[in-house]
C-alpha cells in the first residue's frame, strides 16, 4: 500500500531535482541553456511559428512564466519572435540559427540521460515509468486536497 511508503512524493522530488540539475550543468557548459529552456526549445522546434499560449500549454505553466522564459532565449539570440500569420495580436515563436544548435547539442546531452535511465531501469521499466508519469500528469490533485 502506498500509505506503508510516504516518501514516494519526496523521493519524486529528489529524482526530478537530480536529473534537472544534471541536464542544466550539461547543458550550460555544452550549449548554454538550461534543461527548462531546451524544454521551450524543443516545443518551439517542434510547432515553428508557435504562440507563447501553445509554449505555455505544452510546458503545463502559466504564460507569464513563458514570456520570462522567451524573452531570456531571444536575448541569448537562441529564438525569435515574428508577427504570426492569422493572429495580429500574437507571436509565431521560431528558433534562431544559434537555437537550432543548441537544441542540437543538449539533445545528445539528453538522450545521454535517457540512455543512463534506461541502463539502469531496462526498456520495460522506462515505458512504465513513463506510463506512471504520464499518470502523474493528468491527475487534478485540486479536487483532493
Amino acid at each position: 500500500m502506498v500509505r506503508d511508503n510516504p516518501h514516494i512524493f519526496h523521493m519524486l522530488q529528489l529524482a526530478a531535482h537530480r536529473l534537472r540539475s544534471r541536464a542544466d550543468r550539461r547543458g550550460m557548459a555544452v550549449a548554454g541553456v538550461t534543461a527548462a529552456q531546451a524544454g521551450a526549445m524543443f516545443v518551439i522546434a517542434e510547432n515553428p511559428g508557435a504562440t507563447q499560449r501553445l509554449l505555455a500549454d505544452a510546458l503545463r505553466q502559466q504564460e507569464s512564466a513563458v514570456t520570462t522564459m522567451v524573452s531570456r532565449l531571444m536575448s541569448a539570440d537562441l529564438a525569435e519572435r515574428r508577427p504570426h500569420p492569422e493572429d495580429a495580436r500574437a507571436w509565431a515563436l521560431h528558433l534562431t540559427p544559434k537555437g537550432k544548435k543548441a537544441l542540437r547539442l543538449i539533445k545528445v546531452e539528453i538522450d545521454l540521460i535517457n540512455d543512463a535511465l534506461t541502463s539502469a531501469l531496462g526498456p520495460r521499466g522506462m515505458e512504465q515509468l513513463a506510463k506512471s508519469l504520464n499518470e502523474i500528469l493528468s491527475l487534478d490533485l485540486a479536487d483532493q486536497l
